[in-house]
């Protein structure tokens, strides 16, 4: 067997975990990692990658569901994508995969269970550009209630189900087809006027409303909400203008909330002025879900901007100006 690109892990979580808990098999003390030849099967695991010709995880990673429960789910680390050769216990199984290379910017939880196995994006404590904390900000009316996260990275998923390895077999081929289980934002903000005010090129702006996480055994994103930070930049193409791309899990599937960006600049006498925009029907009559193009326009930055990405501790006062958008 080959086993020089290959990791086995135990997956012993309860719903509420937050992080894996691994255990390589390198020993006997724990049963259900020994597999003797009497009792275990050799299956070659194959990503194909024809619906993201372009992927370039680090690593994948492949966890298998005992439909009987008899023991936990087993979870396969791959280096690349490429997949390879492992040992299986016998039994009856569920199964999906996902790029395991996604540490710094989301956690697993609910690992449990197939249909409840949940990627989700972890804190994001500072505006990025500015270093100011998300907790001195005045929260926009939608999203007083949601926590701040992370944008998500790439992540490519699938699931396969029923997986018969009751039977000791000469070699099966187990086939995964990932694609991507996330979507595109962009955002450009035009006619911004005093552009030249900003000490540097770029301005800290929030997104809400947004997809907490990803269920990856039902093949859709989670009901609950969040608030994303993210840099808009000076646009090297279209004058006057700010840009940003960044990913996100897109809208929850099941409940219906406003989104709102919002920008924020934080001028060098130590006051704050927010920009809101509602842009809940640019993202729910877009054309394509998975790629959503944001746009506004309309602001004037008054004074110069010139904190340039050093930590602020404190604002000494906001001023909001809500910007209603013309269809």
């Amino acid at each position: 067997m080959k086993t020089d690109n290959i990791t086995l892990k135990r997956l012993l979580l309860p719903t509420s975990a937050l992080v894996l808990s691994a255990l390589l098999f390198s020993s006997c003390e724990h049963k259900e990692l020994c597999f003797d030849s009497g009792n275990s099967t050799h299956i070659n695991v194959v990503f194909d990658w024809r619906y993201a010709p372009d992927a370039n995880p680090e690593s994948m990673s492949m966890t298998l569901f005992d439909e009987e429960k008899n023991i936990d789910p087993l979870q396969y680390i791959f280096t690349g994508r490429d997949g390879g050769e492992i040992k299986v216990p016998l039994g009856l199984y569920d199964s999906l995969c996902l790029n395991s290379d996604f540490q710094d910017w989301a956690k697993l939880r609910y690992t449990d269970d197939e249909q409840s196995f949940e990627l989700y994006t972890i804190d994001s404590d500072i505006l990025p550009a500015s270093g100011l904390s998300t907790r001195a900000l005045p929260a926009a009316d939608s999203n007083n209630s949601e926590r701040f996260a992370t944008t998500p990275g790439m992540a490519w998923a699938h699931n396969v189900d029923h997986i018969d390895l009751s039977q000791i077999t000469d070699e099966k081929t187990i086939t995964y087809y990932p694609r991507e289980i996330v979507c595109h934002y962009t955002v450009d903000v035009l006619n911004v006027e005093n552009i030249n005010n900003l000490d540097g090129s770029q301005v800290d702006a929030t997104l809400s409303g947004m997809a907490e996480g990803y269920h990856i055994g039902v093949h859709a994103a989670t009901n609950n909400t969040v608030t994303h930070p993210f840099i808009l930049s000076v646009s090297k193409s279209t004058p006057n203008s700010l840009h940003a791309e960044f990913l996100t899990f897109g809208e929850t599937p099941d409940v219906d909330v406003p989104h709102t960006l919002s920008l924020y600049m934080v001028y060098n006498d130590g006051t704050g002025h927010t920009f809101n925009f509602d842009v809940s029907d640019q993202i729910k009559k877009a054309a394509d879900p998975t790629h959503v193009n944001i746009v506004v326009r309309g602001i004037t930055i008054p004074k110069p901007i010139g904190h340039g990405g050093g930590l602020i501790p404190d604002v000494n006062d906001w001023e909001t100006e809500n910007i209603y958008i013309k269809m």
